[in-house]
């Protein structure tokens, strides 16, 4: 249960979602019951009738920046830059990043970039450098013209246009991850409105997925991993209305992995939630003992990761990896635009 090899399995490359469904509410939803084990196959839409009324949906509305900068250095050779703090950063310029480049940029030097954007390498770690951007009046508006989207490597072809919206999830508002929270890329302005004509209850929270997510388990005994930590905000009125769901005999359904390790870390020992806003290192893997989350979506994730581990403590190894097994066996599509499972 403990050792990184029990959270791998194989899977084909072509169920590697290259590019999301026709219709984000039409992908396949692989339905599992916790307490049964029972795999129910159907299409996301079908949330409108799994979830109840009363139940509370709990989604990020994290807003994925376009924080990749493709430039070049003073010797001239080629430069790659991922701004990871972006929140943190904003007000004076100076974010972590990652940089690949043919050599690593020296502390002093400049890059250079479009529309006159630079940036000075202020410092340096193992895995990162930490830059001072300058030469725009707005930096944010300059990052919408000239940036990327941060798809994952595993996303192997060419940038398009439309990936600026199909990454997005359609509550996006809060500017500052690095990666979409991709169990909500699912719904659709419809399905949020029949959802709360069915009267499921809607609350945000946020969590800019950062670096730490992505960050290969390196340890064989996964107690060892250590989570970076990401920025959280949990509004008192959202934690009053899910407390208040809570004592009414509702279900707190948390959408995707984000909303699970938030709620999770903003619980007291008492079952209630703590408002607040900081800096989120929980890691939750088998052995974990859930106080806010009654059921979640999620999307299929990548083998010997801490989002696998976590979906692994929610519904039990065994389960989740005979799931995933039937999945790939079915065809699904996975990982960031592939198809979607509904735990509960």
């Amino acid at each position: 249960m403990y050792r990184l090899d029990d959270y791998d399995y194989k899977l084909p490359p072509e169920l590697i979602a290259q590019e999301p469904a026709d219709r984000r509410d039409q992908c396949r939803l692989l339905s599992l019951e916790r307490r049964t084990g029972r795999v129910v196959h159907g299409v996301f839409e079908d949330l409108t009738r799994l979830l109840a009324p009363g139940d509370v949906l709990v989604v990020n509305d994290t807003r994925v920046i376009a924080g990749r900068l493709y430039g070049r250095k003073e010797t001239g050779g080629r430069v790659e830059v991922l701004i990871l703090d972006y929140p943190r950063g904003r007000a004076s310029g100076i974010f972590q990043c990652l940089v690949r480049a043919s050599k690593r940029p020296r502390i002093g030097s400049r890059l250079y970039f479009d529309k006159g954007l630079e940036a000075q390498v202020l410092e340096a770690d193992t895995d990162t450098l930490r830059l001072h951007f300058t030469g725009v009046e707005d930096l944010e508006e300059t990052l919408e013209k000239i940036g990327s989207m941060p798809l994952p490597p595993y996303i192997r072809r060419r940038q398009r246009r439309q990936d600026r919206q199909d990454y997005q999830t359609v509550y996006a508002r809060n500017k500052g991850a690095i990666a979409a929270p991709t169990a909500g890329l699912h719904f659709t302005p419809a399905m949020l409105e029949k959802l709360r004509r069915r009267q499921v209850e809607i609350v945000p929270l946020t969590l800019h997925v950062g670096y730490g997510t992505f960050v290969p388990v390196r340890v064989e005994d996964i107690r060892r991993h250590r989570m970076h930590a990401e920025w959280y905000e949990l509004s008192r009125r959202s934690a009053e209305r899910i407390d208040s769901a809570r004592r009414a005999g509702s279900r707190v359904v948390a959408v995707g992995t984000t909303c699970v390790r938030t709620l999770e870390y903003c619980a007291t020992s008492g079952g209630s939630l703590q408002p607040g806003k900081g800096a989120c290192d929980l890691f939750i893997y088998p052995g974990y003992a859930f106080k806010i989350v009654d059921a979640m979506v999620t999307n299929f994730h990548l083998p010997r990761s801490t989002l696998l581990m976590l979906v692994a403590a929610f519904a039990g190894r065994k389960q989740v990896l005979e799931a995933y097994d039937q999945a790939v066996a079915a065809g699904y599509r996975f990982y960031s635009y592939g198809d979607a499972m509904f735990i509960h």
